[in-house]
């Protein structure tokens, strides 16, 4: 008789996947406890409560997980804190866009606990492709200041939250800029978020009618890593955008961030390691006091022979986009 426990009943999470030619990448999580679909209301209660729910989550450590792909299996184990990766190499040429794979969770006789179905996207190498913050450069944020940014997650929600005036027209002229709808230009929406928030980012960048891309966030937290939320180190956020330009090669990549934080300054990095992949940097102006020090960033950025834009509205971003060719006056 086996003494290990049960692995109790979990829900398997897919978040979107990406890749180049034949290799692929996809993310996930296995939970034991999901918080309920969420009911959009203008109750500030309603709202915290919501929110409580999606840091009381409970991860499911050293599960095995099974990816379909196609006539491929791979098998790999969650990690501490449930997540899972799959890194593998198509035995099929791959098409330019979306693609389905699934993902299984098994307990230690290998029978099928929770599956889940997800999707992964694959661009054209010779598209643009667009690597954004989220925080303040989307979504107001108010990162700057931890009072005012949990105000906001514990009050509003994806519906109510407010998206920069013009962002949407901008980043739907750059996903379809050179290309064509069945195939946009591929974006990565990197941010200090959890995990815990993918399902209201999701939901905000749905309502908002943004472009669909892949959401590369940061480790889960718990309930009493709340008031801690959005403040992973920038390491972590440097590392997954080298790992997005290593993926793809051949491909031109266009920055966006603001200067609440980091960004500018993990650009620069970027540009000075990877000066060849990256056709321009946006850095949104929410912060005065930080302008001195983003205008010498930028420059610094603009030598390696990058075009630069540093803009308080998407208008202004719209005009430079343009100017550079990166859209059409026709959008």
């Amino acid at each position: 008789m086996s003494t290990s426990a049960a692995i109790p009943p979990a829900t398997v999470k897919i978040y979107y996947g990406y890749g180049h030619m034949h290799d692929l990448i996809i993310y996930g999580h296995v939970l034991k406890q999901v918080p309920t679909a969420r009911k959009y209301t203008n109750n500030i209660l309603s709202n915290i409560i919501h929110l409580l729910k999606l840091f009381f989550v409970k991860p499911l450590p050293c599960v095995k997980v099974r990816l379909h792909w196609r006539k491929q299996i791979c098998y790999g184990k969650t990690e501490h804190d449930g997540f899972f990766k799959f890194e593998w190499v198509s035995d099929d040429p791959v098409a330019a866009g979306w693609h389905m794979v699934t993902v299984d969770a098994l307990d230690e006789h290998d029978k099928v606990i929770s599956s889940a179905f997800g999707q992964i996207f694959i661009p054209h190498s010779t598209q643009y492709a667009f690597i954004s913050d989220i925080d303040d450069t989307v979504m107001v944020s108010h990162s700057a200041t931890i009072f005012r940014r949990l105000r906001a997650l514990f009050t509003k929600n994806p519906k109510s939250r407010r998206a920069f005036e013009d962002v949407v027209s901008h980043y739907n002229l750059l996903s379809l800029s050179h290309t064509t709808q069945d195939v946009p230009n591929p974006f990565f929406y990197v941010s200090s978020s959890e995990w815990n928030l993918y399902e209201d980012l999701v939901d905000f960048f749905q309502h908002n009618r943004l472009p669909k891309g892949t959401f590369l966030l940061s480790q889960m937290k718990r309930w009493y890593q709340l008031f801690k939320t959005g403040k992973t180190k920038h390491e972590a956020k440097l590392i997954k955008v080298y790992r997005i330009l290593k993926v793809f090669p051949k491909q031109k990549f266009v920055l966006f961030g603001d200067n609440s934080q980091a960004d500018p300054f993990i650009y620069e990095i970027i540009v000075r390691k990877h000066p060849q992949s990256i056709f321009a940097v946006y850095i949104r102006n929410v912060v005065k006091k930080n302008e001195t020090v983003t205008k010498g960033l930028l420059d610094s950025i603009k030598q390696a022979g990058i075009h630069t834009c540093l803009f308080k509205t998407n208008e202004e971003a719209i005009k430079h986009s343009q100017d550079i060719g990166l859209i059409s006056i026709n959008g």
